[in-house]
């Protein structure tokens, strides 16, 4: 079946920034009290919205979740601020899926660190939708961000189904989360390994325009 649409999860995916975010946490954590290794974050964490980490590592008591998660955006922003993290071959990627079909991002992450950064890219104008924690009840591995997405697709794409859509993952909760809501996700292995994706339709080393023209050909 031809694919009607493609969505992207941002950080570690179109964004390849998970040893940032890894840095971010753990100093915000460690000022907390509770210093978080590379492995925790990448086994227990990594994927999850901010909110669902702070809870995780911190506690669901915490008494101060929104402040914790303003801080890692804050310091995100300061770190990425010029768009490199979105390298070339992915830049070219999404060009070329937006000449064709409708592209969007579905991210645990907060529009405001988002938008800087596929703006930096140069990248802004080729989404059609953004969903963002900010747009969300559940995050991730709740369907709720791709379903929404597909929502503000379809006018775009008139009767365009879940199963027509392809998604670019990089984390367990991710592929859930498009796997849960019908779509067709492709795995990519740079952050977490091929083993922990093994849900995924497909895997890949990364995105690049090669892997994009043979997906919709």
């Amino acid at each position: 079946m031809a694919p009607r649409a493609v969505i992207f999860d941002f950080n570690g995916t179109l964004s390849d920034d998970e040893p940032i975010l890894y840095r971010v946490f753990a100093q915000l954590f460690s000022e907390h009290g509770r210093p978080l290794t590379e492995r925790d974050y990448y086994d227990e964490l990594a994927g999850h919205s901010d909110e669902e980490i702070v809870w995780r590592w911190l506690g669901r008591d915490h008494p101060n979740v929104s402040a914790v998660v303003a801080g890692r955006v804050a310091r995100y922003r300061a770190a990425v601020s010029d768009g490199s993290t979105i390298d070339d071959e992915v830049r070219a990627a999404v060009r070329y899926a937006a000449e064709r079909l409708p592209v969007a991002i579905v991210s645990g992450a907060a529009r405001e660190e988002i938008v800087p950064v596929v703006d930096a890219a140069g990248i802004a104008p080729l989404f059609r939708a953004i969903v963002s924690s900010d747009d969300v009840v559940d995050g991730k591995p709740h369907p709720e961000g791709y379903l929404r997405a597909l929502e503000l697709l379809e006018p775009l794409e008139p009767t365009i189904e879940a199963r027509e859509v392809i998604v670019f993952e990089d984390t367990e909760a991710g592929v859930a989360s498009a796997k849960a809501a019908g779509m067709r996700c492709i795995g990519v292995t740079r952050t977490l390994g091929a083993a922990r994706l093994w849900e995924a339709d497909e895997l890949i080393p990364q995105i690049d325009l090669a892997v994009m023209e043979r997906l919709l050909r």
